[in-house]
């Protein structure tokens, strides 16, 4: 599956489970209420998880293309701050 379509099945994902939650909440409170939310809200927590990984691998991916771009044969070891020209004083 292509990236994007995993950062969109994430994303789906977690709406489904976020309406749970609240459908969950709006219920009184009951074992069986209380398993549903914690269900639901387990299921949100690794959609969101997903999505942070799928979409940090994302920006990865980008930056190997800017990287390609730029006829760079890898990133800088130092943050890219320390290589702006110096201020004259």
């Amino acid at each position: 599956m292509a990236l994007p379509k995993h950062v969109d099945d994430a994303a789906d994902r977690l709406h489904e489970a976020f309406a749970r939650i609240e459908d969950a909440r709006a219920r009184p409170t009951s074992p069986e209420s209380l398993r549903e939310w914690l269900s639901a809200l387990t299921d949100y927590a690794q959609a969101l998880m997903d999505l942070h990984e799928f979409t940090n691998e994302s920006v990865h991916e980008k930056l190997h293309v800017l990287a390609g771009l730029l006829n760079m044969k890898s990133f800088p070891e130092e943050p890219l701050r320390d290589m702006e020209p110096r201020q004259p004083q």
